[in-house]
């Protein structure tokens, strides 16, 4: 496969796989690069990866997000392949992942864990399935798109895809960031099935199963109010106009019934979520025409990017 490919993997204490993991991927891409960002950790996890032959740098700022930003700011590559240092994705997918970048069939490809049911087989952590599946529910209503595995750390990604990606979460949201943003730019996407396997004995998750669980939440409504404001203020001026109605319907049947009306503040109170309705919708088609002109910014980027590059 022609083309220059990165391997990434943002590492955060995991001395006790890191050597295996750069080991398996030099084997299998032994033409790559292989990038490991060690973010503060305590264990000699950066000493280990250099030990066995991986470019080292450091990243003070804490959080996954912060890692993949400046992996992606810094690395120069016509394919990058980022991966975790846990030892749970297998380095012999790596180039199924990588084949469709490099001949420019896909700008982004994931590795699956759910089709094969091996997540299923192998992670004992609880709530991980229903939280990816939550995730993925809420991007297929949002955005229509049903991806397999929403959440997997296993990704390939095109040059165009990684510099202009602007990265905007810290922590373990970017995976869901990576997912929302490929599919509102509308890049090519392709699912890869792989075998997963869980984490070695002595080998700890740093994800907060219900903390992290609610930053991709909050990032997935974020990311909704940003790319798809029409959509997102018409919801909530629905909502504003129900709960109007269920105020307003009561006094408007009582005003017809007795020329009277005596709950003023009802009345009032209904007029003033009718007004949020109004404001909300204003909004939404506003923040819509921001959104598009940004979003012809955005492409007119990405064609600098593709023909700068090739030129």
């Amino acid at each position: 496969m022609p083309g220059k490919i990165a391997v990434l993997i943002p590492c955060y204490n995991e001395a006790l796989t890191i050597g295996k993991v750069v080991d398996d991927f030099r084997r299998e891409l032994p033409e790559a690069d292989i990038y490991v960002y060690d973010n503060n950790s305590k264990d000699g996890t950066g000493d280990i990866a250099r030990a066995h032959g991986a470019i080292v740098k450091l990243e003070p700022r804490q959080g996954k997000g912060n890692v993949v930003r400046q992996m992606f700011r810094d690395i120069e590559a016509d394919c990058y392949l980022m991966v975790d240092g846990d030892d749970t994705y297998p380095a012999d997918a790596a180039r199924e992942l990588c084949r469709p970048i490099l001949e420019d069939r896909a700008d982004m490809t994931v590795g699956d864990r759910l089709s094969n049911g091996t997540y299923a087989e192998e992670n004992k952590r609880a709530f991980h399935g229903f939280g990816n599946n939550l995730v993925r529910a809420m991007i297929k209503w949002i955005y229509g798109y049903g991806f397999d595995d929403v959440m997997t750390g296993y990704r390939a990604f095109s040059r165009a895809f990684v510099k202009t990606f602007p990265v905007l979460s810290e922590g373990f949201q970017i995976e869901t960031e990576l997912s929302i943003h490929a599919v509102d730019r509308r890049w090519r996407i392709l699912d890869v099935p792989i075998i997963y396997r869980d984490r070695p004995e002595g080998s700890v998750s740093k994800l907060d199963t219900v903390g992290d669980g609610i930053k991709v939440i909050m990032m997935i409504g974020t990311l909704f109010k940003d790319y798809r404001p029409l959509k997102f203020f018409s919801l909530a001026a629905l909502l504003f106009t129900l709960i109007g109605l269920a105020f307003g319907i009561p006094v408007i049947i009582e005003y017809f019934q007795t020329g009277l009306v005596p709950r003023l503040p009802t009345a009032l109170l209904a007029v003033a979520f009718i007004f949020l309705a109004c404001l909300a919708l204003v909004a939404g088609f506003i923040l819509d025409s921001v959104a598009k002109s940004e979003r012809r910014e955005w492409e007119l980027s990405v064609y600098r990017e593709v023909n700068g590059h090739h030129e």
